[in-house]
């Protein structure tokens, strides 16, 4: 096992590794920007390091300044948790050539699934059901209007390195195919610093369903369950669930068996995610793979028992997993809610600043993975994700009723979040009845009683601005005083965390 592992990450995914290793006996060392000197993560690191200024390409996207405090610390592995560095096959191959082990997949695995026109290749190889389109980049307006007009309209146009619906045009008729595709090309440039662009059937009101997979580094490979990620806002996701209300035992197994394959084609190792897009007949196509653990990883701990980053770095250090198909079973349901620093008034337009006053949820199935804490200030150099609101029942009804009694526990103070958004979503008889696809949330939001006044928001609201006038600065300040002399997991502070938690608190 690893004696120190160095998280190349921010925010709540760094507390959560962080935490992981803790409770391994591993000791975990957290880098940080200039912004995030006083981040959540960097207090419950065992040892932190800056590594530059607010930019990502200064901070978390640099290569070697990770690599440099590695050496300087003495970390023997790296976990890069989502984003930023986490899907980059060079710097899976820095690792490997500084004598770091990265934990996560090969770069090879990843420069396979990470273009998506290579990986849809691999997938025709290897007999994956795939959606009908084409294999490889577009090289002209004419081979684009052949196609289209071969798999017929509505068709996608996407980025083959593209991620979070950027490089992405709906075309519905021919008329707008060439506009849409010098559009996409353009944005793919600019976003990813590559142009090719692919075609694919347009899907109509498809649900978007991903199978969780781990792979040790012996041959042995596993699905763990489906979740449901149809609800999303802009090609991005807000609310994931599992399993998937329209899973059935069977078609789980064969979505499982498909995501295996997809794996074993890509000599795949450690956590990943095989993506579908599942028709309204329930008929499912291999949309991509995440070479990576996923925002939504909990809501598959919750219903499986497992901790995938205990099994990351257990498989990272060569163990073999575990436990074989046969033992994993699935048991109740799960929901997550993505928290984030944005105002759902103002377009969702992201709302940095100081939380002056934070009200956690609690209670019976009642999960939170967090990265703010009340006096910190929100940066607005990064993704304004907070924290995950987690909610676990025997089957799906419990599960919303107690992610709906979260919510209305739930209260942020001095910065706006979307936490009302999830309010009307739970309370959506659509969602209720699991009728979901992934053009529901668009369609919820344009509906009128969308902009009713929630009661409950209005109702919290009220009770937290009366707690924070009775109790003012005073209450704050002894809760930071008290997470400053305090102590973690039962070990004592160092004198660096309290010396960095005192001139944390002490500075604006």
């Amino acid at each position: 096992m690893f004696k120190k592992i160095l998280i190349a990450n921010r925010g709540e995914i760094a507390v959560r590794v962080i935490r992981a290793c803790h409770e391994m006996g591993v000791a975990a060392v957290a880098v940080y920007s200039d912004v995030d000197r006083t981040s959540l993560h960097v207090r419950k690191a065992d040892e932190a390091y800056p590594i530059g200024s607010p930019a990502a390409s200064e901070s978390y996207l640099n290569i070697q300044k990770i690599l440099d405090v590695a050496a300087r610390s003495g970390a023997d592995a790296i976990h890069p948790g989502y984003g930023f560095l986490s899907e980059n096959p060079r710097f899976a191959e820095a690792c490997v050539e500084a004598g770091v082990k990265f934990i996560g997949p090969t770069a090879a695995a990843m420069e396979m699934m990470g273009s998506k026109t290579r990986a849809r290749q691999a997938m025709e190889h290897a007999g994956i059901p795939f959606v009908p389109g084409t294999s490889r980049g577009l090289e002209s307006i004419k081979q684009a209007e052949r196609v289209a007009e071969q798999i017929g309209y509505p068709v996608m146009l996407k980025a083959a390195a593209g991620g979070g619906g950027k490089g992405m045009r709906l075309v519905h008729a021919p008329e707008q195919l060439k506009s849409a595709l010098e559009a996409a090309a353009s944005e793919a440039k600019r976003s990813f610093g590559d142009d090719e662009v692919y075609m694919e059937k347009a899907i109509v009101n498809p649900r978007h369903i991903e199978m969780q997979i781990l792979a040790d580094e012996h041959g042995n490979t596993v699905y763990l369950g489906e979740r449901e990620c149809s609800l999303q806002r802009r090609h991005q996701k807000v609310l994931e669930e599992a399993p998937s209300p329209i899973v059935d035992a069977h078609m789980r197994r064969h979505m499982g068996e498909v995501a295996v394959r997809v794996a074993q084609a890509a000599n795949y190792t450690n956590a990943g995610t095989v993506e579908f897009l599942v028709d309204q007949n329930k008929k499912f196509y291999f949309l991509e793979m995440n070479t990576r653990l996923q925002v939504e990883h909990p809501v598959t701990e919750l219903i499986t028992g497992l901790d995938l980053v205990h099994l990351q770095i257990r498989i990272a250090a060569g163990e073999k997993l575990p436990f074989k198909q046969d033992d994993v079973h699935i048991r109740g349901h799960a929901m997550e809610c993505r928290i984030y620093a944005e105002d759902p008034d103002d377009n969702y337009f992201p709302s940095p600043g100081k939380i002056t006053l934070l009200l956690s949820p609690s209670g019976p199935g009642i999960r939170q993975d967090s990265g703010m804490y009340e006096g910190w200030t929100v940066p607005m150099d990064y993704d304004p994700l907070l924290a995950k609101l987690i909610g676990y029942g025997t089957d799906r009804e419990q599960a919303i009723a107690r992610l709906t009694r979260a919510l209305g526990e739930y209260f942020v103070g001095g910065i706006k979040t979307n936490i009302s958004l999830f309010r009307r979503i739970l309370r959506d008889p659509d969602f209720q009845a699991g009728r979901l696809d992934t053009g529901f949330l668009d369609r919820m939001l344009k509906r009128k009683e969308a902009l009713e006044v929630d009661p409950q928001a209005e109702r919290v609201a009220v009770i937290a601005a009366g707690m924070f006038a009775a109790l003012g600065t005073q209450a704050a300040g002894a809760g930071e005083q008290a997470a400053a002399n305090g102590t973690a997991g039962g070990r004592v502070a160092s004198n660096w965390k309290i010396a960095g938690r005192k001139e944390a608190l002490t500075s604006d």
